[in-house]
């Protein structure tokens, strides 16, 4: 039989704390398992801006990607593999809804992990949150923790 592998999204909130805490619960169950952390940072490359913040936009992606190594993803590596997890982690930019279901296709993931995003502000009103346009996009099964 082949290895599981579960893609873990995580935010830095109380609730990622829950999904990492369930998502090493359940590959400690499935036994064979690999467990990719993920944290995203919502970027769009359709987003306007001045020749200036174009200019420093580099060096800013590049800094965020290693805050959020170092502040979210770095720790819960730590704990995923005190817990005698296989475990790796992913930092990108970008649309975490399409992000997850990308890595989960590359991996050949048998099932997305995320939490229950935030307050719903009025654009997710309108368009749908990440949880819901993952849901709703989705090849593989998604687990919504609270």
């Amino acid at each position: 039989m082949s290895q599981t592998t579960l893609i873990v999204g995580l935010d830095g909130s109380d609730a990622g704390k829950r999904v990492l805490e369930f998502a090493t619960t359940r590959a400690k169950l499935i036994g064979d398992c690999r467990v990719v952390l993920v944290y995203v940072i919502e970027w769009s490359p359709f987003s306007f801006q001045t020749a200036e913040e174009n200019e420093k936009r580099h060096v800013r992606r590049e800094e965020e990607l290693e805050l959020a190594q170092e502040r979210i993803l770095a720790p819960a590596l730590k704990a995923a593999k005190a817990d005698g997890l296989t475990v790796e982690g992913i930092v990108k930019h970008g649309d975490v809804a399409d992000i997850l279901e990308g890595l989960a296709k590359k991996n050949s993931a048998s099932q997305i992990i995320v939490g229950r995003m935030g307050e719903r502000n009025m654009k997710e009103r309108l368009f749908g949150g990440v949880t819901g346009r993952l849901v709703a996009a989705s090849s593989v099964p998604i687990t919504v923790i609270p």
